[in-house]
């Protein structure tokens, strides 16, 4: 059975760590680090590129020359307000100091030699909440970073916000094959919060010949990691999902196909 689901391994510090290595793929990396006040964490990025988001909380952010100074103003992701976020380029680093409880998301993928994205914040202006689907199927979406934003040489993210007894990342669709403008191979993180915490949410991750076919219970700071095909997840009556999405692949574009089953839905909704 493959690894796709990460829980925390601690409750402060960094307590998650997704490598290409770790993962067995090539683009996305992805860590998270739930710090208390006066707490710091920091890193050089190599070869490869960062978008620091700011889940909940304030920090003191640096990064890539840049003095960003203090960031963050929703002291609870559930709260919905754009998040601050921050683009650090390849061969810099950057540093966190914690101004208050915080929650710092970094996500990584290789950026080429010679690119000239430069280090800037990436919210929370520019940034704003948009709905997406219908029925049970609606959910919120914050674009942190998506391809209508040339931020950045290979990273894609987004947060997503699903209502209670909602589905989302439906209808069922996978970006696994390199083959634009029909799809393009993304690889995919989820890192999942839960309102109230102590809920539970489902996500499935399925492959049109079933050779890859996994349902888990998500619960609150789990990750999921999304190598190759279909992968919607639902909320339970009760429970609302947040869901902060990173991709990474060898073009920076979004292109998918709905799982067979699910296509008559997305052609009545279009």
């Amino acid at each position: 059975m493959p690894n796709l689901l990460h829980r925390p391994f601690g409750t402060r510090g960094e307590v998650h760590r997704i490598t290409p290595e770790s993962a067995g793929w090539r683009y996305v990396g992805f860590s998270l680090h739930r710090l208390r006040a006066g707490d710091s964490a920091e890193e050089a990025t190599g070869d490869r590129e960062a978008i620091l988001v700011i889940i909940e909380g304030k920090a003191r952010i640096t990064g890539g020359g840049e003095d960003f100074g203090l960031m963050g103003d929703r002291m609870d992701v559930f709260e919905k307000s754009p998040p601050h976020a921050a683009y650090i380029p390849r061969d810099a680093d950057w540093s966190a100091v914690a101004e208050t409880d915080c929650t710092l998301a970094v996500c990584t993928a290789p950026a080429a030699a010679g690119c000239d994205y430069r280090a800037q914040r990436l919210g929370p202006d520019g940034i704003t909440l948009t709905e997406r689907g219908r029925g049970t199927n609606t959910r919120h979406i914050n674009n942190i970073a998506m391809e209508d934003r040339p931020v950045a040489d290979r990273l894609l993210v987004t947060e997503v916000f699903t209502p209670a007894g909602h589905w989302s990342s439906f209808p069922s669709h996978r970006h696994d094959e390199d083959d634009f403008p029909r799809i393009t191979y993304l690889e995919e993180t989820y890192y999942h919060r839960l309102n109230p915490a102590s809920g539970f949410g489902v996500q499935r991750v399925y492959t049109d010949d079933r050779q890859l076919d996994e349902t888990m219970a998500v619960h609150d700071h789990d990750v999921v990691c999304v190598p190759r095909g279909h992968h919607p997840c639902g909320a339970p009556y009760g429970f609302e999902m947040y869901y902060l999405n990173v991709m990474a692949g060898p073009l920076r574009k979004w292109r998918f196909v709905p799982a067979p089953e699910a296509q008559w839905i997305m052609e009545r909704d279009a």
